[in-house]
């Protein structure tokens, strides 16, 4: 998949990210070079941005679902009981098999109860939140949560480690992109057959 800045006008994308993007590159860019550099920079919700937008709405909760999956053994370890997440994240695959949207949103807006009620601690709300944005289709916003209750939960295994929390943050979300620019990779070879 190549990227260039015409793509980026007609998806909107935001000025500074424009800007960004004509100073770095003279042509088309590749999604690979793109996301290397991006991350490179420390701007990986751009590149967050640029999936959730590019993907089909399927693609997007898969995307959403792989981030939330990622984060919510952190959220079960601190609340055992408390299935409402793992309950998200299985409505979202429903959504998937047969679309019934209505199940979806239901179990995301019991996610983001668990979410509040766990409030007090970062890595399990972050987890919850992402379930939550995995139920509703927000794959940025799951996969930036996935991201920081990773971050969280690493901050609290080792309080004298910001550092580390911030390389588990980056780490994860890296996964969570590498994910992501797979989808892309397939949804746009997907585009090329059916024109064909």
């Amino acid at each position: 998949m190549t990227i260039n800045l015409k793509m980026l006008k007609e998806m909107d994308a935001c000025e500074e990210g424009i800007d960004w993007f004509k100073n770095k590159y003279d042509n088309d860019v590749s999604i690979i070079v793109l996301q290397n550099d991006l991350i490179a920079e420390n701007k990986e919700r751009w590149l967050n941005w640029f999936i959730a937008n590019k993907l089909s709405k399927h693609n997007r909760v898969s995307y959403a679902i792989y981030a939330a999956e990622q984060v919510l053994h952190i959220f079960e370890k601190k609340y055992p009981d408390d299935k409402r997440p793992r309950l998200a994240i299985d409505a979202a695959k429903k959504y998937l098999e047969n679309k019934n949207a209505a199940a979806a949103y239901a179990a995301a807006a019991a996610a983001y109860a668990a979410a509040d009620a766990a409030a007090a601690d970062a890595a399990a709300a972050y987890a919850a939140d992402a379930a939550a944005a995995a139920a509703a289709a927000y794959a940025a916003d799951a996969a930036a949560a996935a991201a920081a209750a990773y971050a969280a939960a690493a901050d609290d295994a080792d309080d004298a480690a910001a550092d580390d929390a911030a390389a588990a943050k980056k780490e994860m979300f890296k996964k969570i992109l590498d994910y992501g620019v797979e989808l892309l990779k397939v949804y746009e070879m997907y585009l090329k057959k059916t024109r064909v």
